[in-house]
């Protein structure tokens, strides 16, 4: 019987093909199986082969020995699989044992192959969840979201745990997408810089709320913020500032403070006019008891194309995790971890002028960024270079990794592509947040406008100041 079927496969050309597909398969993909569940394979790319091209390869040549044995039939020894031929060795005593040789053959068969795709289907649904298959296998494409993600406050949080959340239904638009922006990279279609794809993202509430609980956020919040000027001495500045966190409600408070906006009782509902959400030309806010307040801008052409959307977290916390920073910000905090020595004269300034430079590509930028600096300390300050070069390279380092961490030309994201519309920096004219809405220019027909009273959010306690008094008065730890 084992001899019949395997003559049959071999008389069919289609089966003979599937055979010969499983038969060099097989070996590789069942020990690279193996060694990932042991092991664990970092390669994304060498995970891909294994998962997206072994794996469909071992499938499809069972479906062509299925095929071929059912209906591309060659030769009689193919009559074994029709069901008369089958009948008759069930029936006839004298056959039957031929039979539970084949049958037992078969079982045999069909259980590696089901324990082979078992593995696969476990161990492709895990890698294609991974975040090395989110951010690097369409390397030049997601290289700066997935530089930023490494870099960001949510680094520890698989991609997918927000991007898809729980459930089957978020999970097969995803992969739906997801086979749409393949297409889009295999045929370069996709856009440069990439636009943050708000409207198709899970409502936040869903992913975000699974850890963070607004109407548990309580009190205000001490921020100090530091930054350097671009004098000789890189003077270091503070600001500090007393933000209102408040709270979305609960059981013992009413809403208040900034996340007001995200209480239940206050459902708003806005108009944007472009992809990045900077012009609002309308806000409705739905109240508890059922009333409305339509506050609008005097640009009302563009609210007739304006995209509608309900607020959520995203709306102020647009860039949790995918951080690009504006250029001086990125370069303070290098000095503040010590990757930039503040004793370095006029490292800020230079460094500013560096990495606000046009450049092709990023290996570019280091070449040209570590030539200026190098060219400009020799002949300006030689005895850096001269007492101190391992200082003067760990600045230009530093400034490399400021520049290669949030500018990525050849996905033409330049510094401040993203807009970051938590608060207002002090980059006024890329990142106006808060100031979307709280201009006092959005009124409703009343005279009723939206508020631009800083103090609505916040109380600044210091403002670019050395050595503060206040961070003194509460101890000096700071």
């Amino acid at each position: 019987m084992v001899s019949a079927f395997t003559k049959g496969i071999a008389r069919s050309r289609v089966s003979l093909v599937g055979a010969m597909v499983v038969t060099a398969v097989f070996p590789f993909l069942f020990g690279a199986i193996l060694y990932d569940l042991t092991a664990h394979i970092d390669n994304t790319y060498m995970a891909a082969l294994i998962y997206m091209i072994l794996g469909p390869a071992f499938i499809g040549g069972l479906v062509l020995v299925f095929l071929g044995l059912f209906f591309f039939k060659g030769k009689e020894e193919v009559r074994l699989f029709t069901m008369d031929y089958l009948r008759d060795f069930f029936t006839d005593p004298t056959k039957f044992n031929k039979m539970r040789k084949l049958v037992f053959f078969a079982v045999f068969l069909t259980g590696v192959n089901i324990f082979i795709m078992g593995l696969l289907a476990y161990r492709g649904y895990h890698y294609m969840e991974s975040n090395g298959f989110c951010g690097q296998f369409c390397h030049t494409v997601m290289n700066p979201e997935y530089t930023a993600y490494q870099n960001s406050p949510h680094s520890r949080v698989n991609c997918v745990e927000c991007h898809i959340g729980s459930g089957a239904t978020w999970f097969v638009k995803s992969k739906i997408s997801g086979a749409r922006q393949l297409a889009a990279v295999a045929f370069g279609t996709y856009p440069r810089p990439i636009e943050t794809p708000v409207h198709g993202l899970r409502p936040a509430r869903d992913t975000c709320e699974e850890c963070h609980r607004p109407e548990k956020f309580h009190g205000d919040k001490l921020v100090i913020r530091d930054k350097f000027l671009d004098d000789e001495e890189n003077t270091h500045v503070q600001s500090v500032l007393l933000m209102k966190i408040g709270s979305a409600g609960d059981r013992t408070t009413s809403a208040h403070g900034i996340h007001w906006h995200v209480a239940p009782e206050n459902k708003i509902i806005y108009k944007a006019a472009d992809w990045q959400r900077t012009v609002i030309p309308e806000v409705v806010l739905q109240q508890a008891d059922g009333t409305e307040k339509v506050f609008r801008t005097r640009t009302d052409s563009e609210i007739e194309h304006a995209d509608v959307r309900e607020m959520d977290c995203i709306d102020c916390h647009n860039r949790p995790t995918h951080i690009y920073l504006p250029p001086g910000r990125a370069i303070d905090n290098k000095i503040l971890e010590g990757k930039i020595p503040s004793e370095i004269p006029f490292i800020k300034k230079k460094a500013m002028e560096v990495v606000q430079k046009e450049y092709a590509t990023q290996d570019e930028a280091r070449t040209r960024i570590a030539t200026d600096l190098t060219a400009w300390y020799k002949q300006n300050y030689p005895e850096i270079g001269r007492d101190n070069p391992e200082k003067l390279q760990k600045a230009i380092t530093g400034i490399q990794e400021a520049y290669s961490e949030n500018v990525f030309p050849e996905m033409k994201i330049e510094w401040n592509t993203y807009t970051n519309h938590i608060g207002h920096t002090e980059d006024f004219d890329f990142s106006i947040g808060c100031l979307r809405c709280h201009n006092d220019m959005h009124e409703t027909e009343s005279g009723e406008v939206i508020s631009m009273d800083c103090d609505t959010c916040h109380l600044v306690l210091a403002q670019d100041e050395e050595d503060p008094e206040v961070l003194r008065t509460l101890g000096g730890g700071y």
